[in-house]
């Protein structure tokens, strides 16, 4: 389809938005329509069913107003648990019971695999702010090099763009562009950058980035220096993007890298499985409003230029001012520039490392939460598309819940206690809620467990049958307690917010490291307290209630061993030479993961 024909299909649309296609002309509207009718329908429905089921419960023996507490914090805790049920569901659905699934959620895909000449001239930045510049340095020349061997290396250049304060930081990060630039022919086409302040974080580094170089540029591709893509990854990408002129960003689906971490190890062992039919389901029904995650896409650089630049919000921080998640932001702002969003839900050559500690992924977290509350004074943004408007409600969501999950778990000894007086009351079909309540929590890690192991061969990229559901049942283990820690954290930080407290943003660790029980304690100490007055009184009050409890409460009282022991080198030692919760790539690693693994090798054995 030539730009003529999107452009006139695109005014059409204006006029008649349930009978044309997409901007790119891939997908009907109205069946895309259809599909976020179905879902709504499925999680309105699902939603409605549990708040009927949990007001009859708390209807015995009357109203009281801890009941209404609860109640209004379920209400608001409940919603994304029911869309991660249904996206996973409808996910698990295409990649088993739908012949060529990917043709039905990424129609795009199939013009990557043509053997088309890359015409387009793509800028690499890599944007680092006080990281190890050698880390940083290498995965970039690994993205080189595997571009280079392509054959379509030439239409590619590569950027630093650092943000970096640390004044020893930035002269080593000189000093690796240098010897760069002295040992690769291609010197030309590599460049290094730094800003003395970093207005706007990283959204304001890449706008910096565009207005100085973006006329050179068709695309970029955002990289974090933990970043790594292989080449033909890349390349497919590109010829995506090259078919498809009206796609302005395309996410890749980013996994885990190797990790020695026991945290990272098992969290992203979770999440390689689940991701794949929970990103799925999503982009059966998103479409063309896809998620923007920030790095490891390709992005249109006219389009973003005109339509993504971010507004300063108003009032002071934490809500105020820059706008710290800014990647939806920019995806809501370039579909309503008339450009598609789309993800492509396949596990291939993107990758990430996670992090180490359960400290490192704390502070992560809260800077998520105040990035996603700044969203609050953006759900004005005139003409956005609705389901982009949507997920910048439902990024919001996320975090508001997680006071309203902690306030519910907080009221239960008092419910129990509510409960113990009532005869009559149907502790089965309580029971029975509960239950159904956490399968439909576990349900993308289940429905990504059940896929891998009806998935041919799909049990042995994970080193076979049996190391694969034991360590499933460890990341479920895992899940409960890390969830419960995080609640918490996010919960104080949150009424943090309201008094003006606000993250730093700096650099993060990546590499495994050890933890002391005095450090554990003094950071989740908070946990600990919680866990033993709600335990203690559940066991005061209702016994079997605390025995019911425990997958949401045991994680308070074991968040500091939880700590210790998850960033312990021992620990991450006995679960790699056993093979547990290893990812695909521990046990047959790219071409990509193994140059970098041998590189950072030879670089510990030198003299320090």
């Amino acid at each position: 389809m030539t730009n003529s024909t999107n452009r006139r299909s695109h005014a059409t649309c204006e006029l008649e938005p349930l009978g044309c296609t997409t901007p790119s002309g891939l997908q009907s509207i109205s069946d895309i329509h259809r599909r976020r009718l179905i879902v709504l329908a499925l999680n309105l429905a699902t939603y409605l069913a549990l708040l009927g089921s949990l007001t009859r419960l708390l209807n015995f023996g009357g109203w009281t107003i801890v009941d209404t507490i609860f109640l209004a914090s379920f209400v608001i805790a409940s919603p994304w648990t029911v869309l991660g049920f249904w996206n996973a569901v409808i996910g698990f659905w295409l990649l088993h019971f739908v012949n060529t699934p990917l043709r039905k959620v990424a129609p795009f895909a199939i013009s990557g695999d043509l053997p088309t000449p890359v015409e387009l001239r793509t800028s690499i930045l890599m944007t680092v702010r006080n990281e190890d510049p050698r880390r940083a340095f290498e995965r970039l020349k690994t993205i080189k090099a595997s571009l280079d061997a392509t054959g379509e290396g030439r239409n590619y250049d590569y950027f630093v763009l650092s943000d970096t304060s640390n004044p020893a930081v930035a002269s080593a990060e000189e000093a690796e562009m240098i010897a760069w630039q002295a040992s690769d022919p291609d010197r030309q086409r590599l460049h290094y950058r730094r800003r003395e302040q970093n207005t706007g974080f990283k959204a304001g580094n890449l706008r910096d980035f565009i207005v100085q170089w973006g006329d050179n540029y068709t695309l970029m591709l955002p990289l974090d220096a933990d970043s790594l893509m292989s080449g033909d990854t890349i390349l497919r990408m590109t010829r995506m993007m090259q078919a498809h002129p009206r796609i302005g960003i395309l996410q890749s689906l980013v996994v885990g890298m190797p990790s020695s971490s026991t945290f990272a190890r098992v969290f992203q062992f979770g999440m390689r499985h689940g991701m794949r039919v929970y990103t799925m389901g999503q982009a059966w029904w998103a479409a063309d409003c896809g998620p923007f995650w920030g790095h490891n896409a390709l992005v249109r650089v006219k389009p973003f230029a005109d339509h993504c630049e971010l507004p300063i919000l108003p009032g002071a921080p934490p809500l105020g001012g820059h706008i710290l998640s800014h990647d939806q932001v920019e995806a809501t702002l370039m579909r309503r520039g008339g450009y598609e969003v789309r993800v492509l839900p396949e596990e291939n050559g993107s990758w990430e490392e996670n992090p180490p500690t359960l400290p490192d992924y704390m502070k992560r977290d809260v800077r998520w939460c105040q990035g996603n509350l700044q969203y609050l004074k953006l759900l004005r943004t005139p003409d956005l598309k609705l389901v982009s408007r949507f997920q910048l409600i439902w990024a919001i969501i996320m975090f508001i819940g997680v006071p309203a999950w902690t306030l519910m778990i907080a009221l239960t000894p008092l419910i129990a206690l509510d409960v113990d007086n009532i005869s009559d009351f149907p502790s089965k079909w309580a029971a029975a809620l509960y239950l159904f309540f956490l399968l439909m929590s576990l349900m993308p890690k289940l429905a990504g467990m059940t896929d891998v192991i009806l998935t041919r061969g799909g049990t042995k990229k994970y080193g076979g049958m049996l190391r694969f559901v034991f360590g499933a049942a460890i990341e479920i283990l895992f899940s409960f307690l890390q969830g419960s820690v995080s609640t918490i954290n996010t919960s104080i930080f949150m009424t943090g917010l309201v008094f003006g407290r606000s993250v730093v943003w700096a650099g993060q660790a990546r590499d495994a490291y050890s933890l002391s029980w005095g450090y554990a304690s003094l950071l989740l100490w908070p946990q600990l307290i919680f866990g033993l007055i709600v335990c203690a009184a559940l066991l005061k009050i209702s016994p079997i209630t605390l025995y019911w409890s425990l997958p949401l409460t045991a994680g308070y009282m074991l968040a500091i061993p939880f700590a210790v022991i998850t960033a312990s080198p021992r620990t991450g030692n006995f679960l790699r030479k056993a093979g547990c919760c290893g990812i695909p790539e521990d046990f047959s690693p790219a071409i990509e993961i193994e140059t970098l693994n041998r590189t950072e090798a030879a670089e510990n054995l030198k003299p320090k």
